[in-house]
């Protein structure tokens, strides 16, 4: 169902307020350069620090700047299962195409209570889902047997795959089979994952290079593995570099240096350190993004 070089959206702000106007203007970039999809308030989008009504219309912001031209995935994600429900049902009634929903972060749920997590707001809202694991942000593993324990849910329908390890991607397309959406949350894993089957990346880079994405995972696709080599080792650089702090920093510190938002954070997120922010600056260059 979902599939491609998605977009992780970051959110613009403004003087401390979202930036409604940069955030449509990153829309109309991103579709520009052919990205396939879009999820708003996802970690790259801040969405911790978005009060419910700010999480709301980032969401409704989004579905109205695309006009269905693309997939919208909201992101709809919380350590409280009650919270989660209500997130993504306001995602189903705002038009949403589909809903990424983070493993729930600090808990530290049992396997058990994670497939109970995700089975409650799969039952409650029909709308398509796909977990999100990324154990370093939220202190728990999602086992490839309990994704494959959910994609028997019929609207689970693929996963974010964040863990880090092509053994788990791998153990994840062995069981879950071909029609479930396994997708890289790894910019740099994404050449490995969708040469062993993957379907593409939802991907924090994106938000600079949309195109090369674009390119990429096309090639990947369409088995042009040369081309996507090339791709790969071309966007490496920047790879690295948009990860030497926590994600969003780096990247929205990149856009800032395209004046396409301000270079700004809500706390406990703040601007980059002078080193790393050169070093960024240095990558920006060498690629051609910046003068």
């Amino acid at each position: 169902m979902f599939k491609g070089a998605i977009t992780a959206l970051v959110t613009p702000f403004r003087n401390g307020q979202v930036d409604e106007k940069a955030l449509r203007d990153l829309i109309e970039f991103q579709i520009a350069g052919g990205i396939d999809g879009l999820v708003p308030c996802g970690t790259t989008g801040e969405s911790p620090t978005l009060t419910h009504d700010e999480h709301d219309r980032v969401i409704e912001i989004t579905i109205d700047a695309a006009k269905k031209r693309v997939p919208v995935i909201a992101g709809t994600g919380s350590n409280s299962t009650a919270e989660a429900l209500r997130l993504t049902k306001h995602a189903y009634e705002a038009g949403a195409d589909g809903a990424l929903i983070a493993c729930p972060y600090y808990n530290k749920p049992t396997q058990e209570g994670l497939f109970q997590h995700f089975q409650l707001i799969a039952q409650n809202v029909p709308i398509p889902i796909i977990p999100y694991n990324i154990p370093g942000r939220t202190g728990v593993n999602m086992s490839p047997e309990l994704i494959a324990r959910l994609a028997k849910i019929s609207n689970i329908v693929g996963i974010k795959e964040a863990s880090g390890s092509l053994k788990q991607m791998n153990d994840v397309l062995d069981l879950c089979g071909p029609e479930f959406d396994v997708l890289s949350g790894d910019d740099g894993l994404t050449l490995p994952l969708m040469a062993m089957g993957g379907r593409g990346i939802i991907s924090v880079a994106s938000n600079v290079i949309p195109a090369d994405m674009s390119r990429l995972v096309d090639a990947l696709a369409e088995e042009r593995l040369a081309e996507g080599r090339a791709l790969h080792q071309k966007m490496s650089p920047l790879f690295d570099v948009l990860f030497v702090e926590t994600n969003p920093i780096p990247v929205k510190a990149a856009l800032a240096m395209m004046e396409k938002i301000e270079y700004e954070y809500r706390l406990p997120l703040c601007k980059m350190a002078s080193g790393n922010y050169d070093k960024l600056k240095k990558v920006m260059k060498n690629y051609g993004l910046i003068s």
